[in-house]
C-alpha cells in the first residue's frame, strides 16, 4: 500500500519521495499479528529505557508520547510514562532506539536516523498535553511559564538533543492559547531557543481545532497554524481546501515565502537524514520481523518488568505470591482474564481498541496461567462466578483479572476512575471464601481502596499487550516482581490532581512503590 503511494509521489515533476507515518505507539499496533507491547505507563513502571526497540516497515512513527500526565482522569494517561518529568526524560531513550544512536561527532539538535532498519520518531504532544484542568483531553493547561518549562517541557530538552526528527503539536491550550497557534512556544522557544532543526507537525485536524467549533474559519486556521511555525499539516480530508487556502495566503503575502522555505527545508532535511531519496520504497525483506519470536520475547520481558506488586498477603510472613504451580484446583475469574483486546487497550488494531481473542495473535493471561502451572493442577475459568459457586468448589486459591474497557483519547476521560461492572462484584464474590490475587488491567490507577483490606494480593498489570505470558511468569515465581509505580495511586478521586512532591500528598500507594519478590524454587 505504502509503496503504491510512494510510486505516485515519485512520478511527479520533482520526484520528491513522500514520508508515510503511522500511529505505532506500543509496537506496530494497527497491523494484524504484530507484537503489541505494553502501553507507556507500563514501560514507565519498568524503569528500563533500554527495553523499547521496535521494527516496522513504515519509515515514520508518531511516537514517543512524552506527555507528563499530572491527572489520571485524562483519557491518554496510559500513553504517558509517568507523572514525574525526570522519569519521562529518562524514557526519551526510546528515541535512539527508534532512530538509532547518534554518533559522538554528530551536531546536537539535528535530526539523525541511522539507516533503513530504523524509523523517524516524533515526540508529542507539544506542550502541556498532560497538564489540562481535571485531565480533560484537548483542554486548557493552566500553569506558570516556570511550571510549563520545568514539568511539561522537560522531556523535549532531551528529545531535541537526542536528534528527534519531528515534534507533534498538542490539541490543548496553554493559559487559553491554542498550542497549534502558539508562535511564542513553537517558533520562539522550540526553533529559536532550543535550536530544534527537525520539522514540527500538526496533530490530526489540529489546525481545524484552533477555532471553536472546528473548521469555522479555515483560512484563519491555516494562517495561525503555519504562522505559528508548524511545518507539516495533517489534513485527513480537506486537502484541496488547504492547498488553495495556503497558496492564496502566500500569494497575498499574509504568509511569507521565507516561512514556506523554513518548513520545506526542515522536511527535506529529515528525508535526507533518513535516506529516503536513496531508498524511497519499503524493503519487503523486513516483513519477516513482524510479530517475530524475538520481538514477542522482548515484549514478554517488558510485561514482567512492568508489573507492580502492591500487596502480598496480610503480612510479610505470609505472602501469597509466588503462587504454587502445584495445587489441586485453582479458580481464574474476571472479565480481563481471557481477552487479548482488553489486555492491549486502546490504539490496538482500531483507534479505540477492541474486545475478543480473534483481533490479533497473542497469549491471554488465562492461557499463560494454564501454560505455567503443573500439568496436574486443574485450572477452572469462570468469568463472573457467584459467591455460592466459589464457596462450594473449595479452590486452593483464585486469580481475579479485572480492569478498564479499552479506550483512546477523549473517550477515556473519566471523572470517577471506578472499575466498570461487573469487576467490583467479581472481586467481592471471590474474596469472600478463597485467598485471591487481584490483577488489575488498567491504563492508570483506579479506585481500589474499598476492596484492599479483603484482597490478599494486588498486582497492577497496566495494559500489557499481546504477551500475557509475562504476567504468569511473575505470578508463579519464574521471575521476581521488580516494577515500581510510575504514578501515584490515590485513595479517592477527590484528592486529584495529586502528584509526588505536592503539599497535600496522601496516597494509597506512593510514587515509586512496589514490593519485590524473588524467583521461586520449583514447586
Amino acid at each position: 500500500m505504502v509503496n503504491g503511494f510512494q510510486k505516485g509521489s515519485l512520478s511527479t515533476r520533482l520526484k520528491l519521495p513522500m514520508l508515510y507515518g503511522i500511529d505505532a505507539v506500543h509496537g506496530h499496533n494497527n497491523v494484524y499479528r504484530a507484537t503489541v507491547f505494553p502501553h507507556n505507563v507500563a514501560i514507565g513502571a519498568t524503569r528500563d529505557p533500554q527495553l523499547e526497540v521496535r521494527a516496522t516497515g513504515i519509515p515514520y512513527v508518531f511516537a514517543p508520547c512524552v506527555a507528563v500526565c499530572r491527572d489520571p482522569r485524562w483519557g491518554r494517561c496510559f500513553e504517558s510514562y509517568s507523572e514525574d518529568p525526570k522519569l519521562v526524560q529518562a524514557m526519551t531513550e526510546i528515541i535512539p532506539g527508534l532512530q538509532g544512536e547518534i554518533p559522538s561527532n554528530s551536531p546536537k539538535a539535528v535530526p539523525f536516523v541511522a539507516g533503513q532498519q530504523k524509523v523517524v520518531a516524533c515526540a508529542k504532544h507539544y506542550v502541556g498535553d498532560g497538564g489540562t484542568t481535571r485531565g480533560r483531553n484537548e483542554n486548557n493547561t493552566l500553569a506558570s511559564r516556570h511550571d510549563l518549562l520545568g514539568i511539561h517541557m522537560a522531556p523535549y530538552y532531551n528529545a531535541v538533543i537526542k536528534g528527534v526528527a519531528s515534534i507533534m503539536v498538542s490539541y490543548s491550550s496553554w493559559n487559553g492559547v491554542k498550542m497549534h497557534a502558539n508562535h511564542d512556544l513553537i517558533t520562539g522557544f522550540l526553533k529559536n531557543t532550543l535550536h530544534f532543526r527537525g520539522f514540527v507537525i500538526s496533530d490530526w485536524q489540529g489546525i481545524d481545532r484552533i477555532t471553536s467549533p472546528p473548521h469555522l474559519n479555515y483560512t484563519y486556521s491555516i494562517l495561525a497554524g503555519v504562522g505559528a511555525g508548524i511545518d507539516m499539516i495533517m489534513v485527513p480530508y480537506d486537502y484541496k481546501e488547504f492547498i488553495s487556502g495556503l497558496t492564496s495566503l502566500v500569494k497575498r503575502k499574509f504568509i511569507s515565502m521565507s516561512r514556506i522555505d523554513d518548513a520545506v527545508a526542515r522536511i527535506i532535511r529529515v528525508k535526507f537524514a533518513m535516506g529516503l531519496f536513496e531508498h524511497p520504497l519499503a524493503d519487503y525483506s523486513m516483513a519477516k520481523y513482524l510479530g517475530s519470536q524475538e520481538h514477542r520475547e522482548l515484549a514478554r520481558e517488558a510485561v514482567r518488568k512492568s508489573l507492580v506488586l502492591l500487596k502480598n498477603g496480610g503480612s510479610a510472613d505470609e505472602p501469597l505470591i509466588p503462587l504454587p504451580k502445584k495445587a489441586s484446583k485453582i479458580l481464574v475469574a474476571g472479565t480481563h482474564a481471557d481477552n487479548i483486546g482488553y489486555q492491549c487497550g486502546g490504539w490496538t488494531i482500531e483507534w479505540q481498541g477492541l474486545s475478543g481473542n480473534n483481533i490479533t495473535a497473542g497469549t491471554t493471561i488465562l492461557s499463560a496461567i494454564k501454560n505455567t502451572v503443573n500439568p496436574k493442577t486443574r485450572v477452572v475459568f469462570q468469568e463472573n462466578p457467584d459467591s455460592a459457586y466459589v464457596k462450594a468448589n473449595k479452590f486452593s486459591h483464585a486469580i481475579v483479572v479485572v480492569g478498564e474497557l479499552p479506550y483512546a483519547e477523549t473517550f477515556g476521560d473519566s471523572t470517577n476512575l471506578t472499575l466498570p461492572d461487573p469487576g467490583p462484584s467479581i472481586i467481592t464474590n471471590v474474596y469472600a471464601s478463597v485467598r485471591c490475587v487481584v490483577v488489575l488491567v488498567t491504563g492508570r490507577p483506579v479506585v481500589i481502596q474499598p476492596y484492599l483490606a479483603q484482597i490478599d494480593a494486588l498486582v497492577a498489570a497496566w495494559l500489557p499487550g499481546t504477551e500475557g505470558q509475562g504476567v504468569a511468569d511473575v505470578l508463579f515465581g519464574d521471575y521476581g516482581f521488580s516494577g515500581k509505580l510510575p504514578r501515584t495511586w490515590f485513595k479517592t478521586v477527590d484528592q486529584l490532581p495529586m502528584n509526588v512532591g505536592d503539599s497535600h500528598y496522601d496516597p494509597l500507594f506512593p510514587f515509586g512503590y512496589g514490593l519485590s519478590t524473588h524467583p521461586a524454587k520449583a514447586k
